[in-house]
């Protein structure tokens, strides 16, 4: 029997550009959002290759100092505010979350698409700010270099500034609609987390942003109209700059690896087949990571003079951050614990997520320590932590759930094989770029620097030569996904035989969701109560269940 793409499906109703660009349906949406961050990945990934080509020897390779500074300003400003920050919540987050509760849409479909249009009005500015004068300032945008560089950093900062109101919007739509539009039965013990994990996140983007917002702007009246606030030679502080700017960039830090932590729930309930262990723990730590990432923004103040007990308080009360993440760790092992563990390529990245986000966790409590942080501070330490965070959580967390929705996104299988290959080259090349950099840190190498003394030079080209890795790793999980848009076989509506409301739709899903309004019959993860066949949905149509190629029907593994 073969297999036919749903003729209502939001992919192809309504029909033409024109319906794309105006559409309000939040899956089309996140499809926009998900190619502009495609987009923004490759330049700042691109940009990222340039700064290790440069660093594998001392002194000047392919650019001098001011183009180096401007080559990682724009590659840290791309990937956080342009990637990071909207990669999950916008594109992924946009596509499940109201298929995930029964919901027919977000509450607010026309402030959705306002959103992806913000979002690129603030692009816009951003590409101005590379086309320009590329702004050299570092990410931070730190003063007082920030108001007195000749660099485009008002038009950069606008930039910002711009799509932290895409960032609020999309806040707004996903509180209202996980209050107001769950599917009957579907109360908040039985959301699955990754929507608690949204959840928290909207909430951040809603009482953070406006900090960051109201930073930037006195930034660019500085530079406009002189008045000062954040140049000492103005009358300002550079410090309160500080403070304003990292009161939000410590939350924003929540805001990208909150939603990561919600799809890794997901992987692992899923490709463990079992019930998830301590779920009011999960759900919670979620909320208490949100609450307490607006209490420790001082950590990455220590070495800016504020007095001794501010950053007492501030190192202890970091501690607890390590508190509530821990929690979600060993509930996930405790999952797998005696589980019957299916390595399919999103649980490879799960599995990579644990390892290396464990390291960035870690990592960031050394660094809590007023004593360590002080030699520390500065150095490649700290561009290793953040990376093991950020990329070695939110980034590999991303592909995870990107392998692990696209056939529900475009209704198309993926090579398996060339998914755990792709898995496997950047978990090595993510290691060997980054690993190296903690004992560059420790002998005192300073980030942010064009040069280096000689002996560093062994250390940075081994860092340099696994970036190229990593690179290649992107490379080809790009090519495999769009071979599959083009040549893939056709998806079964649950090929992952997973228990939350989305796999119970079609792939890809009606264009209003579901046929019929959906009542919650089950848990999320009632694994040990609901029978499925995990295998069912393949075999049916003559699929091996591992490759995705046509075979052999092999034992179901779920339980009744």
């Amino acid at each position: 029997m073969s297999m036919v793409m749903p003729k209502m499906n939001y992919l192809a109703e309504p029909k033409g550009l024109w319906s794309w660009i105006v559409t309000y349906d939040h899956k089309r949406i996140g499809l926009l959002y998900l190619a502009a961050i495609t987009l923004f990945f490759a330049i700042a990934g691109f940009l990222a290759i340039l700064i290790r080509t440069e660093l594998l020897y001392p002194g000047q390779d392919i650019m001098d100092a001011n183009t180096y500074n401007q080559v990682f300003t724009l590659h840290g400003a791309i990937m956080i505010f342009l990637f990071i920050i909207p990669s999950i919540p916008a594109a992924l987050g946009n596509f499940v979350l109201p298929l995930m509760i029964g919901a027919k849409d977000v509450a607010f479909p026309k402030l959705n698409l306002a959103s992806w249009y913000i979002y690129v009005f603030g692009s816009i500015f951003a590409i101005y700010s590379i086309l320009a004068s590329a702004v050299d300032t570092g990410w931070t945008f730190y003063t007082p270099y920030s108001t007195t560089t000749g660099t485009a950093v008002i038009s950069m900062t606008l930039g910002a500034f711009i799509l932290g109101f895409s960032s609020i919007f999309t806040g707004i739509n996903f509180i209202v609609t996980v209050h107001k539009m769950r599917a009957p039965g579907m109360t908040w013990y039985k959301l699955p987390l990754m929507i608690w994990a949204l959840y928290a996140t909207a909430l951040i983007q809603v009482m953070a942003t406006p900090v960051l917002a109201i930073t930037l702007l006195l930034l660019v009246l500085e530079r406009w109209l002189g008045v000062g606030i954040f140049d000492p030679a103005l009358g300002g502080d550079p410090v309160l700059y500080q403070h304003f700017f990292w009161f939000y960039s410590h939350p924003a830090v929540y805001i990208m690896i909150l939603p990561a932590l919600g799809i890794i729930s997901e992987l692992i309930a899923t490709f463990s087949h079992k019930k998830i262990f301590g779920y009011k723990f999960i759900a919670y730590s979620s909320l208490a990571i949100a609450f307490t990432s607006f209490l420790v923004w001082a950590h990455h103040m220590f070495t800016s003079g504020q007095s001794e007990l501010a950053a007492m308080i501030f190192s202890f009360i970091t501690f607890f951050v390590g508190v509530p993440t821990g929690i979600k760790i060993f509930n996930w092992l405790l999952t797998m614990y005696k589980a019957q563990i299916d390595l399919r390529t999103p649980m490879v990245y799960a599995l990579s997520f644990i390892f290396l986000f464990t390291i960035g966790g870690l990592t960031g409590i050394f660094l809590g320590a007023l004593s360590v942080d002080i030699h520390l501070h500065d150095t490649y330490f700290i561009v290793a932590h953040f990376h093991y965070v950020m990329m070695g959580g939110t980034v590999i967390a991303f592909l995870g759930g990107l392998h692990f929705w696209w056939p529900k996104m475009f209704g198309k299988l993926y090579n398996e094989t060339a998914g755990r290959i792709g898995a496997a080259i950047i978990f090595v090349g993510f290691n060997m770029t980054f690993l190296p950099q903690f004992v560059l840190g420790s002998q005192g190498m300073p980030r942010r620097y064009w040069t280096y003394v000689d002996a560093y030079q062994p250390l940075h080209a081994f860092s340099s030569y696994g970036s190229f890795i990593l690179g290649l790793g992107f490379i080809l999980v790009f090519v495999y996904l769009m071979h599959s848009l083009i040549w893939g076989r056709q998806a079964p509506k649950n090929i992952w035989g997973s228990l939350t409301m989305e796999w119970e739709t079609t792939s890809p899903p009606h264009p209003h969701n579901f046929e019929e309004d959906k009542v919650l019959q089950h848990g999320p993860y009632d694994y040990d109560k609901v029978l499925i066949d995990r295998d069912e949905a393949l075999t049916d149509y003559g699929y091996d269940t591992t490759t995705g190629e046509p075979g052999e029907h092999r034992e179901s593994v779920a339980k009744e």
